[in-house]
């Protein structure tokens, strides 16, 4: 008899260790432990952070943060911590949160387009990713990479065409540069090189004059007029002339690429610089911004026409007014020159 008192309470003290066992075991992993009251947030580990780093960017997040840590122990978390962007929702348990940042690594959207300089692109890049714009810069001027890829560095800017890609966010600066190259060479169609080739233009110098279409004017719908006017004095040896690329020689001599200029002078046209195509024949060693796509397809498929200037329209700003001879031009400019003189703009 009292064996099996002896017996049926064990069995009843195991049932309660057992049952209490399996409430903490409930507690640690599938009791909702959030704090924030937004459907989601997300959650950014950078590369090589420690276990108690991540808890203490959890902790405004998580009630029980003890909780968390027991059950990121139990699974082995602690000591696997993977860098990245990921989402917890409102009411996730440990065990969900823990999942998630095992497994739900979510992509960011990098956006970029317009920069003018490789160090600027980094800058713009390094906001949106983990890589930093030193790490980004050293990248984009690696000798290796560019040689390797028979790219020089005055045409590197073409590389990056502007647009939005999904990326982790932990990418480093490397692997943002690779996947650029694949987007640029998937950019460059079959069709796009024909395009560039029946022009006589090879992809790099496409991108070149785009930039210049691009700085030219902000008005898509007239990027292919531009397009063929600039065109048209390089196939007839004309010189360019496009003040955009003055603007661009003037920062790139003094270094300083956050310059407004607003009015080109007859002084600023003697600049001695192979981007001034006052000066020099041809197009420019290399692009002076970053174009728009728009920019580039305008280049490839331009308006055809017998312009060959253009001066800004003050009657319809943003657009301009085209001639084909120097009389025409001359009538039209004298309306600018009236216009930009009463305003006062100097510079």
């Amino acid at each position: 008899m009292n064996i099996k008192r002896i017996l049926l309470t064990l069995v009843l003290l195991g049932l309660l260790v057992g049952g209490i066992f399996a409430y903490m075991v409930y507690g640690a992993f599938f009791t909702p432990n959030t704090a924030f009251k937004n459907a989601e947030v997300f959650v950014f580990i950078r590369t090589d952070t420690t276990f108690s780093e991540v808890k203490r960017s959890l902790e405004p997040l998580i009630k029980d943060i003890d909780a968390f840590e027991s059950a990121a122990n139990k699974k082995g978390y602690s000591q696997n911590i993977k860098a990245g962007r990921y989402r917890i929702g409102k009411g996730m348990n440990n065990n969900e949160i823990i999942n998630s940042l095992r497994v739900g690594n979510v992509p960011v959207k990098v956006a970029f387009n317009n920069q003018e300089t490789l160090a600027d692109l980094a800058g713009r890049i390094s906001v949106q990713i983990e890589a930093d714009s030193t790490s980004l810069l050293n990248a984009f001027n690696n000798k290796e990479f560019l040689s390797e890829h028979q790219i020089d560095l005055e045409n590197s800017l073409a590389l990056y065409v502007p647009n939005s890609y999904e990326f982790f966010w932990n990418t480093d600066a490397e692997a943002f540069r690779s996947r650029m190259l694949k987007e640029y060479n998937r950019f460059w169609s079959a069709t796009r090189k024909e395009k560039a080739k029946a022009l006589g233009l090879s992809p790099n110098e496409v991108v070149t004059l785009a930039s210049i279409v691009h700085k030219e004017t902000a008005k898509i719908d007239e990027r292919p007029k531009v397009a063929g006017l600039y065109l048209n004095r390089l196939r007839t040896g004309m010189l360019l002339q496009a003040d955009p690329t003055v603007i661009y020689a003037i920062k790139r001599e003094t270094g300083n690429f956050d310059t407004i200029i607003k009015r080109v002078l007859y002084k600023d046209l003697e600049l001695a610089s192979p981007y001034n195509t006052y000066k020099n024949s041809g197009l420019p060693p290399g692009p002076i911004t970053m174009p728009d796509i728009s920019a580039v397809d305008a280049v490839l498929s331009p308006e055809k026409h017998d312009y060959f200037y253009m001066v800004a329209n003050v009657e319809n700003f943003g657009y301009h007014m085209f001639a084909k001879n120097l009389a025409q031009h001359g009538r039209n400019k004298v309306q600018y020159i009236r216009w930009i003189n009463a305003q006062k703009i100097v510079r």
